[in-house]
């Protein structure tokens, strides 16, 4: 039998243990690859967390959650301050099989921090309105012209073979980030931030080095399109 939801978290922030949102805007900044937050925001590999204090775990309708998430959600959790915080601090002990690649917010000051920015998105009850978009700068600027190269999707499975001896085509990511159903420009970015040596992976930047414009489109095609 299924347990209860938890009460939500109410709408008087003063009165709960968050911290400073401004300093909690900077922590989100290591979140960003994932997840978008503010007006426009939409889902990316993970959801967008617009909304997300009083949601129930798994719920966000059209976002592919792992099956131990959406059990969790069927279960009760609820996304509120002392689940989030949890979550935070380490997201595996609490959803042991969860898609989110993250280690986890070790530090309980970043964690409030974090809440309380988090805190700006929701509404509950509706008397907190959206906050401004919290627009983000791509890690490496590229051509629009390179931004519309359509990949191949064939070409894209004959790279692959590559790539999957490290990442899972399922979208389990058993200790290497999952990258099935990444959005395409994301991949792309990121693939070229390897390439130009920002994201600092010795591995991706030789794997990257090696890949033409219209090679790493391929392969955003292909991983786009899910399992």
């Amino acid at each position: 039998m299924a347990r209860p939801a938890p009460e939500p978290v109410v709408a008087d922030a003063a009165a709960l243990d968050f911290g400073d949102p401004e300093k909690g805007r900077e922590v989100f900044a290591q979140c960003t690859s994932c997840h978008q937050i503010g007006q426009g925001a939409e889902d990316r590999i993970g959801p967008h967390l617009n909304g997300i204090f009083g949601r129930r775990a798994g719920a966000h309708e059209g976002f592919r959650y792992s099956d131990d998430m959406k059990m969790m959600g069927a279960d009760g959790l609820t996304w509120e301050l002392a689940n989030l915080d949890a979550y935070l601090e380490n997201p595996k002990a609490l959803v042991s099989r969860t898609r989110m690649n993250f280690a986890g917010l070790k530090d309980p000051q970043d964690r409030s921090d974090i809440l309380a920015y988090l805190r700006q998105f929701s509404a509950s009850p509706q008397n907190i309105p959206e906050a401004a978009p919290t627009a983000q700068p791509r890690e490496v600027d590229l051509s629009p012209e390179v931004l519309a190269i359509v990949g191949d999707t064939d070409y894209g499975e004959y790279l692959a073979s590559e790539c999957k001896t490290c990442h899972q085509q399922d979208g389990s990511d058993k200790g290497i980030p999952a990258i099935t159903n990444w959005p395409t420009e994301d991949f792309v970015v990121a693939m070229h931030a390897y390439k130009r040596q920002i994201r600092p992976h010795p591995v991706m930047q030789m794997m990257a080095s090696r890949l033409s414009d219209e090679e790493i489109a391929a392969l955003a095609a292909y991983f786009a399109q899910g399992e």
